[in-house]
C-alpha cells in the first residue's frame, strides 16, 4: 500500500488497473478498511484504475482526531486525490464511505464525475438513532469488542448470517483490531452529519444509489422514497445492508456502468 501524511496521521491506500474510464474511488463504512473492495477491484481493474483507501482510524489508517468528521475524512481523500494528480474521479462509498462522498460532492464538485451511495442514505441521523450512536460510544468504553461483534452482525440479513459465517467472522477480526477511540471518533462524527439531501438532488452528474430490501440499518422504502426526491438511478438489492458481499455478482455488475 502507498501512504500519505495528513496532520500528523499516516493514511494508506492502494491503486489497481487502468483503462480510459475516470478513476473510480471505492471508500469502505464504518468498522471496515480497503480490503472489503478485493473482489470487487479484481473485476473492474481490467477496465480503469480503481483507488482504494483507509479512512481515517480504520484498516492501517492511523486516526486524526477525537471525532472523525465527514469533512475531516473528506479531506483526507481529496488530499490522496492531489498526491495521485487526480482531477476527476467517480466515487462509490459503501454506508460511512457514501457519507464521505457526499461531503468530497459538496465541497469539492468540480472533481466528481459520478457518485454510487451503497447501502447508504444523503439523510442525516434521526433524533433516536443520535441516541444509540451516543450508547454506542459508552459500549465501546465497557466492551469493545462486544460491540464490534453485534454491531457487524446487525448489518446483514438472516440468511447472509448463515451463509457468510466465516466472511462475517473476518470481519469482526478486523474490526477488532481497530482502537476504540477512533471507533468512537467515527461513531461521533456519524452522528453529527448533516444532512446531504439538497446536495445530491442538485448534482446533475452521474448519481446512483443501491438499496438492500432486507436492510436492517436502512429503511428501504425510506431510501427509495428518498431517491425519488434526488433523481438518481435506483438499483435494489435482495439482501442487507453489505451489498458488497451478500450480492456480490448483481453489484459488480452495476458497478460496470459507473462512468
Amino acid at each position: 500500500m502507498a501512504e500519505i501524511t495528513y496532520k500528523g496521521a499516516t493514511i494508506y491506500y492502494e491503486v489497481a488497473g487502468e483503462g480510459e474510464k475516470t478513476p473510480l474511488v471505492l471508500l469502505h463504512g464504518f468498522l471496515e478498511d480497503s480490503r472489503i473492495w478485493e473482489p470487487v477491484v479484481r473485476d473492474l481493474q481490467k477496465e480503469r484504475q480503481v483507488i482504494c483507501i483507509d479512512l481515517p482510524g480504520h484498516g492501517r489508517s492511523q486516526g486524526i482526531a477525537e471525532i472523525h468528521t465527514m469533512k475531516l475524512m473528506a479531506e483526507v481523500v481529496r488530499e490522496v486525490l492531489v498526491s495521485l494528480g487526480k482531477e476527476k474521479v467517480s466515487m462509490a462509498g459503501h454506508s460511512m464511505g457514501g457519507y464521505v462522498s457526499l461531503e468530497l460532492l459538496r465541497n469539492f464538485p468540480m472533481i466528481i464525475g459520478g457518485i454510487v451511495l451503497m447501502n447508504s442514505t444523503p439523510v442525516e441521523d434521526s433524533v433516536e438513532k443520535r441516541k444509540i450512536r451516543d450508547r454506542s460510544v459508552d459500549l465501546v468504553d465497557r466492551n469493545k469488542n462486544a460491540f464490534v461483534s453485534m454491531a457487524i452482525s446487525n448489518l446483514f440479513s438472516e440468511r447472509s448470517k448463515t451463509d457468510l459465517y466465516a466472511e462475517i467472522e473476518i470481519l469482526k477480526e478486523r474490526a477488532g483490531e481497530m482502537k476504540a477511540k477512533n471507533i468512537q471518533a467515527a461513531l461521533i462524527g456519524m452522528k453529527n452529519r448533516t444532512n446531504y439531501v439538497e446536495v445530491l438532488r442538485s448534482y446533475q452528474g452521474q448519481k446512483i444509489i443501491i438499496a438492500g430490501k432486507q436492510d436492517p440499518i436502512l429503511d428501504f422504502r425510506e431510501i427509495e422514497r428518498i431517491n425519488g426526491v434526488c433523481g438518481c438511478e435506483f438499483y435494489p438489492m435482495e439482501n442487507g445492508h453489505n451489498s458488497y458481499m451478500e450480492d456480490h455478482k448483481d453489484l459488480t455488475k452495476i458497478m460496470h456502468f459507473i462512468d
